[in-house]
């Protein structure tokens, strides 16, 4: 993976780690061929998405009518384009934390329901899990997720071609900006703006625009109205604030139509099928070689173990025998022994477990050390032991508990609400 440089952009730096390890291919197979089938429930299983929802249960509080748009709409979400798409932060690109995100907003008389996608707090994110649930409003009691109300500033709702397999194609429409400096979508945010205004019953107005920190700038789509007291403007999505990471990834080169999810794909790249293959990553399992004894020897997988090529049986174990003895083992056998202490692809390894790819994760190290292979101490094994750990404090979500004494894994490092005294721009 390209690594980040001086002369870079931070973010596209950010975002093209996403792209190579937050959706894995064979999670966009799978989700895809479950949801060609119509089978929902199955595709958000793929795409590590939990439901939280009843349908049953929807139709018998809030009327048939919101149940069934309800349910046509899960049959079309493309869980992992959601995950796709999701808000992410610094500095390693992992789902924005304690997060709720509306994605649909169903009206029926004076009752209004949301279906939600929420992230867990940051001690609890092991896996990078999405849950889909349903709000109506309502102040719930106790409620394990420490922000279920919708979020102002990040929603799609608004932004159904950033989750609904019917809307994809709608992307480049969407997405169409001219490059502008630090990345933000200045010439889309009008039209965004009068969008935003239509949803919340407003001809005209202005709305609040976040632009990093606690800074916003204030946009007047409407400059006849009265500028008189009034309530809160409404904020910008962040989807429609910042010009379309992939978009900017094609711009500067740093990623091809074949490293992106196939809907988006379709949709930025003309004449790019839906159906292509999604993006894949390189192969590393090919033989390594080391300097031992004055020539170039051979490190590969032979019938699932790490092994040294150009020395017989007898040899390696006399060898390690001699090892035990004197404390210095052969090259070859130093090379094997490091890698599987703290391997060459540990980097990726930490990087899918972040991410939530315990299965890419695993089938890195089976392609680098063979599967079942034990692991002595060191690094690859602290990585492994405490992926499953946090794996635990999710479960403990999960279930609405607590994390016991000790380390409560990374701090929540969603900034906190705040507004400053805003810069005011009018757009006629």
């Amino acid at each position: 993976m390209p690594h980040s440089t001086s002369n870079e952009d931070p973010r596209l730096s950010l975002w093209l780690r996403v792209r190579e390890f937050a959706v894995p291919p064979p999670m966009i197979e799978s989700a895809t061929a479950r949801r060609s089938v119509g089978d929902w429930s199955a595709a958000c299983a793929a795409a590590h998405v939990d439901v939280d929802l009843d349908l049953r249960r929807t139709a018998r509080l809030h009327g048939r009518e919101p149940a069934a748009r309800l349910r046509t709409d899960l049959r079309h979400l493309a869980p992992d384009l959601l995950r796709w798409h999701m808000p992410r932060i610094a500095p390693d690109g992992l789902l924005r934390p304690g997060l709720t995100v509306s994605l649909a907003r169903y009206h029926n008389g004076d009752d209004t329901l949301h279906l939600v996608a929420r992230t867990p707090p940051a001690w609890a994110d092991a896996g990078q899990r999405i849950s889909l649930a349903l709000w109506d409003g309502s102040r719930p009691g106790h409620h394990p997720h420490p922000h279920p109300r919708p979020s102002r500033r990040f929603r799609l709702d608004l932004h159904r071609h950033l989750w609904d397999a019917r809307r994809a194609g709608e992307l480049r429409i969407r997405s169409e900006t001219a490059p502008h400096s630090r990345g933000w979508a200045v010439d889309r945010w009008p039209d965004e703006a009068r969008l935003l205004l239509r949803a919340e019953g407003w001809d005209g107005g202005t709305v609040a625009v976040r632009v990093g920190g606690r800074r916003q700038v204030l946009l007047d789509v409407d400059a006849s109205r009265d500028d008189g007291e009034g309530p809160a403007p409404p904020i910008l999505p962040d989807a429609a604030t910042w010009v379309l990471p992939d978009l900017a990834l094609l711009r500067a080169g740093l990623i091809g139509a074949g490293g992106l999810h196939p809907l988006v794909a379709a949709a930025l790249v003309p004449g790019r099928s839906p159906d292509a293959a999604p993006p894949g990553h390189r192969d590393r399992n090919g033989p390594r070689t080391v300097e031992c004894r004055g020539a170039r020897h051979r490190i590969a997988l032979v019938d699932g173990v790490l092994v040294a090529l150009d020395h017989d049986a007898a040899e390696i174990r006399r060898e390690r025998l001699l090892a035990e003895l004197t404390g210095t083992p052969l090259p070859c056998l130093r090379l094997i022994e490091e890698a599987h202490r703290s391997p060459e692809c540990l980097l990726d390894v930490r990087a899918r477990l972040e991410h939530g790819d315990a299965a890419g994760a695993q089938a890195t190290v089976d392609g680098l050390l063979g599967p079942g292979a034990r692991l002595p101490e060191g690094a690859l094994r602290d990585v492994l032991e405490e992926a499953a750990r946090r794996r635990i404090d999710h479960g403990l979500f999960r279930a609405g508990l607590e994390p016991g004494p000790g380390p409560a894994g990374r701090p929540d490092r969603r900034s906190p609400e705040g507004r400053a005294r805003p810069r005011h721009a009018t757009f006629r």
